[in-house]
């Protein structure tokens, strides 16, 4: 009877600890599936834009930090719809007109950060990118294991939804200069410089001999 009732409360304890941590192993698996398919149509742009830096051959030298759901956060939004438009500057001694279209405040290995998102003056023009925003940022890890000139991330003014958005660095990509010269590509703003190592999202390219 003692070791029924022993096999038993084991057989329980089991139960209501598999009913308590399976929605958490599940949420990871559903995390990395999400972030797997991200990078799966990433790879796949590639082959469709036109002026694009690098070819199907090359897609095997994109390399990416393993998916790390702790580097998606969820920041406050505060709207600055007094900011003046000015010329954001590019590798290519270009300029391009933006305005800040707000800041985000978030929590990140214990510390406040602030950054700026930006809205395109002539890409909001658009039609199909009128509600596009741009998170350019550097961090600890450019010019180390990702790109020196820093990593972008794309936004939506529809994901802002009661004075927060979800901002997942996992999805930090590079901009073409990072495979070859001749773009223009936006340097990101001083207030965008983070001291935090931001290990995910894309890292170097690995072709030996890339820009």
């Amino acid at each position: 009877m003692f070791i029924y009732h022993s096999i038993y409360f084991m057989k329980k304890k089991t139960i209501v600890f598999l009913l308590f941590i399976l929605p958490f192993v599940l949420m990871g698996q559903s995390f990395k599936k999400e972030i797997r398919e991200h990078r799966k149509r990433y790879k796949n742009e590639f082959l469709t834009e036109e002026r694009s830096p690098i070819k199907k051959d090359d897609l095997k030298y994109l390399r990416f930090y393993k998916a790390d759901e702790s580097f998606k956060v969820k920041a406050a939004f505060r709207r600055t719809p007094s900011s003046q438009p000015f010329d954001m500057a590019t590798y290519s001694g270009k300029t391009k007109n933006y305005i800040q279209y707000g800041e985000i405040i978030f929590s990140l290995e214990g510390k406040e950060i602030k950054m700026s998102i930006y809205q395109g003056i002539d890409l909001g023009k658009i039609p199909a990118y009128k509600d596009y925003l741009f998170l350019p940022f550097k961090d600890g890890t450019s010019g180390t294991e990702t790109y020196g000139g820093g990593r972008y991330i794309d936004l939506n003014i529809n994901d802002i939804q009661n004075d927060t958005v979800i901002v997942d660095f996992n999805k930090a990509y590079n901009p073409y200069c990072a495979y070859s010269s001749g773009f223009s590509c936006p340097i990101p703003p001083r207030e965008n410089h983070l001291s935090l190592h931001i290990k995910a999202g894309e890292k170097n390219f690995a072709k030996e001999g890339a820009h």
